[in-house]
């Protein structure tokens, strides 16, 4: 068995934020002046945590985040990131570079809503899905292989990360190590808005992970800010078909406490 933490990052703001146009797979850009203030407070949020890995989606927006993650850990500073194709965006077909009322009015044009809308040559939620899916195959053996044997008692630290995410929903205000205590191995993963809310309904939906005492739905399932922070608990057990999730927590979704300093954050 394995338990390790999931960190969940959305890249920086980029022009294209600011200016509410679409990006998704076919628009590059970089991040803007304040996308780069929020890679650097995300950065000395999770300063403290020693990451194993870091999975990061190969658009530049994400990378550069990643880079300025890294660079301002405590541990993790030099770290060789793995780009990873299956993290990027989801694409939005014609609707790539356009304003997002423009996908609004073709939603509406189409008498649908905006969420489920996919503009002609673009990704169905399904098909985003099905990324994230086999990411998490990949990361799953990734893990396993790596890290479980490093573990002398990982029934142990399954049960301790299981507690400690469970003490952190509950404690008085929040820290950049809820869900962390007792838990030995992490991973990072920096993607993007469209696909990590994508992510978070799979986890809690399909894979039926546990969520925060009261914490509302609407909570979970919100748009995430940008260098916005989710986390949770996993842990794996082998199989003859390969890695089995047996054990899941949510400890949070889409924080943005980090950005409070921010003047010019959004």
């Amino acid at each position: 068995m394995l338990t390790f933490s999931l960190t969940l990052v959305r890249h920086g703001e980029t022009h294209y934020n600011r200016e509410k146009l679409l990006q998704g797979q076919g628009v590059d850009t970089a991040l803007s002046e304040t996308g780069l203030q929020q890679g650097e407070a995300v950065g000395r949020y999770l300063k403290d945590t020693t990451f194993d890995k870091v999975f990061v989606s190969n658009l530049q927006r994400a990378v550069q985040t990643a880079e300025i993650i890294l660079r301002s850990n405590t541990h993790c500073s030099g770290m060789e990131m793995v780009f990873e194709p299956l993290l990027r965006e989801r694409g939005f077909g014609i609707a790539e570079g356009r304003h997002k009322e423009d996908l609004k009015n073709m939603a509406n044009a189409a008498g649908q809503s905006c969420r489920d809308y996919t503009p002609p040559g673009g990704e169905t939620l399904d098909e985003v899905k099905l990324r994230f899916k086999t990411f998490l195959k990949v990361l799953f053996k990734k893990m396993l292989e790596e890290h479980s044997s490093s573990d002398p008692d990982t029934s142990a630290g399954a049960a301790a990360g299981q507690s400690a995410a469970a003490a952190s929903q509950t404690s008085a205000g929040s820290s950049a190590d809820d869900g962390l205590q007792g838990v030995s191995v992490h991973a990072l993963v920096v993607s993007h808005g469209a696909y990590i809310r994508v992510a978070i309904r799979h986890l809690v939906e399909d894979l039926e992970c546990t969520v925060p005492a009261g914490e509302k739905v609407s909570q979970l399932f919100s748009p995430c800010p940008n260098t916005g922070v989710s986390r949770f608990i996993l842990t794996l057990s082998p199989s003859e078909s390969g890695p089995v999730l047996s054990a899941a927590r949510c400890v949070f979704t889409n924080r943005k406490e980090h950005l409070e300093n921010l003047t010019d954050a959004e």
